[in-house]
C-alpha cells in the first residue's frame, strides 16, 4: 500500500510540474495568456546602418515597447545575424524566429510577389510607393499567409537597384563575359543573363570579399547597400541603371501573431507600418547623399544615355513575353502598375 501511494504521489507531483512548466512556456511565448512578457526577434540582412535598421531602432522597437508597456521586447539581428536571407525567412516559417524583413525570396513558389522587381517597371519611388501601399499590394500578398505560413505586416524599401562594379559599364558590350552577383531568385538571374552578365547567384553576405578576392566583377543592389555594407572598398564604379526595384516586406511568424492577443496585434502591426514608412521616407531622402559619399570615397557614378537605357530595355522585354505566356493575370497587372503612375 505505502509503494501504491508513494507511486500516486510521484504521478501528481509530476502531473503538477509539467503544467507549471507549460503555463510558463505559454507566458512566455503567447501575450494572449497569462499576461507573460513577450520577446520578438526581428531578422534581416542589412547593415546596422542601414535605414531598414535605422526605422527599426528609431521606429519600430520603440512604438512596441512603449505600447505595450514593456510587455513585449523588440530584439533587432541586423546583417544577417540570424543567417542569410532564406535561411532567416525559413526560420520566420518554423516559428524559431518571430519576425524578419526578406525582399521577395518567396517569389519562387508565389510568382506574383516577383511582379514588383520585373524590370524598368517603376518611374519612381512616388509610383513604387502608391502601388505596394495600395490595393495592387494587397492583391500580391493574398497567398502568402495560407502557402508559407507567415503574416504580412507592411510592405518597405530596399530601393532602386544599380549595378556597382570594379570596371565601368557603358555599353552593352561592357555587360559581355561581366561577372555579376545577383541572388539567388530566378528573376534576378534572368534580367543578368538577358543583358549578358555572366551571373553568380550567392548570398550578400559573401559579396564584399568575392570582390575583393576578384570571384566576382560587380554586383546590383540600391546604393544605400553599397555604402552601407562598405562595397566601394572594393569596387570603382556605379552604372545609375534603375533596373529593378527591391521591395521588402515585414512579416511575422502566423502561429506566434495568432498566440498574441487583439490589443498586441494592433500595437505591432501599426508600429511596423510606421516604421516602414519612416524606411521608405529615409530611403528616398538619402540618394543624393548617398552619391556624394560614395564619391568622396571613389566611386565614379555613370549615368546610362538614353539610347544605352533603350537597350537595356529592349534586352529584357522577351522575358515579359514569357511571363504573359506562363501567367494569364501578368498583362493586366503589369498595365495597371503602370497606369498607376499616371
Amino acid at each position: 500500500m505505502r509503494l501504491k501511494s508513494s507511486l500516486v504521489y510521484v504521478f501528481i507531483s509530476l502531473v503538477a510540474v509539467a503544467a507549471f512548466l507549460a503555463g510558463c512556456g505559454s507566458d512566455s511565448a503567447s501575450g494572449g495568456t497569462g499576461g507573460g512578457k513577450v520577446t520578438i526577434k526581428v531578422a534581416n540582412y542589412f547593415a546596422p546602418d542601414h535605414p531598414q535598421n535605422i526605422a527599426l531602432k528609431e521606429v519600430f522597437k520603440p512604438t512596441v515597447e512603449e505600447q505595450s508597456n514593456g510587455k513585449i521586447k523588440v530584439e533587432i539581428y541586423p546583417n544577417s545575424q540570424l543567417g542569410a536571407e532564406q535561411e532567416f525567412y525559413d526560420g520566420v516559417r518554423n516559428g524559431t524566429i518571430e519576425m524578419g524583413i526578406p525582399g521577395m525570396i518567396m517569389q519562387n513558389t508565389l510568382p506574383k510577389l516577383g511582379v514588383p522587381e520585373w524590370p524598368f517597371l517603376f518611374e519612381d519611388f512616388e509610383h513604387v510607393k502608391k502601388v505596394l501601399t495600395g490595393p495592387i499590394g494587397a492583391e500580391l500578398l493574398a497567398n502568402l499567409e495560407e502557402k508559407h505560413g507567415v503574416h504580412p505586416l507592411a510592405w518597405s524599401a530596399n530601393g532602386f537597384r544599380m549595378f556597382s562594379s570594379n570596371q565601368p559599364i557603358e555599353s552593352m558590350e561592357d555587360f559581355d563575359g561581366l561577372r555579376l552577383r545577383m541572388p539567388k531568385i530566378d528573376s534576378y538571374i534572368n534580367v543578368g543573363k538577358a543583358l549578358g552578365a555572366n551571373v553568380t547567384p550567392m548570398p550578400i553576405s559573401e559579396v564584399f570579399s568575392a570582390l575583393e578576392q576578384g570571384v566576382i566583377d560587380g554586383q546590383d543592389n540600391p546604393i544605400a547597400t553599397v555604402r552601407a555594407s562598405k562595397w566601394y572598398e572594393v569596387q570603382t564604379h556605379e552604372l545609375e541603371s534603375r533596373h529593378m526595384f527591391s521591395p521588402n516586406l515585414y512579416i511575422i511568424n502566423s502561429k506566434f501573431w495568432d498566440s498574441l492577443s487583439k490589443e498586441q496585434q494592433e500595437i505591432i502591426e501599426k508600429a511596423a507600418k510606421k516604421s516602414a514608412n519612416h524606411e521608405w521616407e529615409l530611403l528616398a531622402e538619402s540618394y543624393k547623399e548617398d552619391k556624394k559619399y560614395l564619391q568622396k570615397h571613389g566611386m565614379e557614378f555613370i549615368t546610362p544615355s538614353k539610347e544605352f537605357k533603350e537597350k537595356m530595355k529592349e534586352a529584357v522585354q522577351p522575358l515579359y513575353e514569357e511571363h504573359y505566356k506562363k501567367y494569364p493575370w501578368a498583362k493586366d497587372l503589369v498595365e495597371r502598375i503602370r497606369k498607376a503612375a499616371e
